[in-house]
Parts: structure tokens; sequence; C-alpha cells
């Protein structure tokens, strides 16, 4: 079995690949990282790892100790110029995050077409992906979440509090809650123009948010459980 790893701001997502399909998946939160110890303990014999880190090297090398506790010895992706049927336009490559990467990958085998690749998780990032596979640039915003929490913090009368979206609001709530919706909606559609005329073009959705932000989006849309660990396997095949 393989063992990938997409190691977020906020949670490890895990998932097992046995190379012809995912035989589990879970998540843990960075807060309670150390039950990432009884989850790998329960997943039998892993023969490689392969993951994508943006926490740090803390993190990292503290997942390092856990699989090396298991003899597993962690590899963690880095951003390239081109691979795996994605060319990367950055213009520094390198500086790219592990995660876009990998979810670009990801996209590009779930999708041959044009795609707006989004991830919607603490951040929010909108990658554009044409036809032919060239990442042509892309945009990070705060996660829904984080917007509310950002106007609770600086704010001395905006609470975070549960609200709903509507369309006008009339409630400080309501009022919250859409605001922050419509203003990730704007921008992931404002992104989708840029690949929206190209045949077959969607918005391939994963994160936290997806589900929130899916129902209101005004573009074609899809839902992936996890592009980071598609990418990942997609790696792992070729290594």
């Amino acid at each position: 079995m393989d063992l990938l790893l997409d190691v977020g701001n906020t949670r490890l997502k895990w998932g097992l690949h046995d190379g012809a399909g995912w035989k589990g998946q879970g998540a843990v939160l960075l807060t309670a990282l150390d039950g990432f110890a009884d989850v790998l303990a329960g997943l039998g014999q892993i023969q490689r790892m392969l993951g994508a880190n943006v926490a740090g090297a803390t993190v990292g090398g503290r997942l390092g100790a856990m699989l090396a506790a298991r003899h597993v010895l962690p590899e963690w992706i880095q951003p390239q110029l081109e691979g795996y049927g994605v060319v990367n336009r950055y213009l520094e490559p390198a500086r790219l995050g592990a995660d876009r990467w990998a979810a670009l990958i990801g996209a590009r085998e779930l999708h041959g077409g044009a795609a707006l690749v989004v991830t919607s998780g603490t951040a929010t990032t909108a990658d554009v992906l044409d036809a032919s596979g060239v990442f042509q640039g892309g945009v990070i915003l705060p996660g829904l979440d984080l917007m509310r929490l950002s106007l609770a913090r600086d704010t001395a009368q905006l609470p975070y509090s549960d609200g709903r979206f509507v369309a006008a609001p009339r409630r400080t709530a309501d009022a919250i809650v859409s605001g922050c919706l419509q203003a990730q909606l704007g921008a992931i559609e404002r992104m989708f123009r840029l690949v929206g005329s190209e045949p077959s073009a969607v918005c391939l959705l994963n994160g936290g948010a997806a589900a929130t932000l899916a129902p209101h989006l005004e573009c074609p849309v899809r839902v992936v459980d996890n592009l980071v660990l598609e990418g990942l396997v997609r790696m792992l095949a070729e290594a």
C-alpha cells in the first residue's frame, strides 16, 4: 500500500492507495497531530509515502519521526518547471506551493480540458490551467472562515456568529456570512472567465468549504474530494 499525505495549514489529509484505487482516506487536525500515530498503526504495511507539506519543517519533522517508527521513508514533493502533463508558468516555479502543484497535476489527471483549479481551505486558491496543461497563474485569498474570523477579530461590532446566505441580508449575521461568501464566489467566477470560453472548461473545486460554495457558483463546477491526493497518486505512479 502507498500512503499519500496532504499537509495543509490546518489539517493533514491522508489517503491509502493500492495502485488501482483508494483503500481509505481521512483527516487529522494539526492541533491533534500526535493522533496520526494511531492512524498509522491501523493502516497495515506501507511500502511508499509521498506528500505535499505547506505546514513547515517542524510539522514535517514530527511526521517523519512517526513514519520512521513504522520503517517508512518520507518523501516530500517540490514544484517543478514541468511534469506529469503540467507546465508551470510561475515566474519562480519553485516558489509555487507544493499543494497547488499537486492539485494542478490531479486536475490534469481528472480533466483533460481547461480548468480553474480551486482549493477552498484556510486560504482559497484559484489557479488557471489551460487546455494544453499549462498553468498560467492564479490567485490566493483568505478562505471563507478566515474572512469571517478577521471581521470578528478586527472590528468591535461584527462578531463571529452563525448566519445564512441571503441575496439582500437584513441582519448582521446574515450580512457577514453573505458578504464573505459573495467575495469567494466573485473571485472564483472572475478567474473562471480566463478559461470559460474554452471547450469543456470547468471549475474543479475541492477543500473544506467546497460544499458551501458549489451550489452558488454560476459557472460549470465539479466537486472533487482532494485534488492534492489525486495529484500525488499520479506522481507516485510515474516514480
